[in-house]
């Protein structure tokens, strides 16, 4: 498998070849957003003890914050 920006097709034959995924197409990501942005809030309340990670940084840190949060979790929101 390929990707634009972080795998190229090593050769332009190779790139001329390749087709997207059709569940890749820009309508249908926008449907899956809007779709989240539509439940989001029952998705919050249903589970309650859900934590935020910030996954914008190093794998190992993001595994102990959330070692830490279930083994230390923070006081729920009742």
């Amino acid at each position: 498998r390929y990707h634009i920006t972080f795998r190229p097709a090593p050769t332009p034959e190779i790139h001329a070849r390749l087709r997207q995924n059709p569940k890749d197409r820009k309508k249908n990501i926008q449907k899956d957003v809007d779709a989240y942005y539509r439940n989001v809030k029952e998705l919050e309340d249903f589970y309650e003890d859900a934590f935020y990670v910030n996954a914008d940084q190093d794998p190992f840190a993001v595994f102990e914050f959330i070692e830490s949060c279930i083994i230390n979790p923070f006081p729920g929101k009742k």
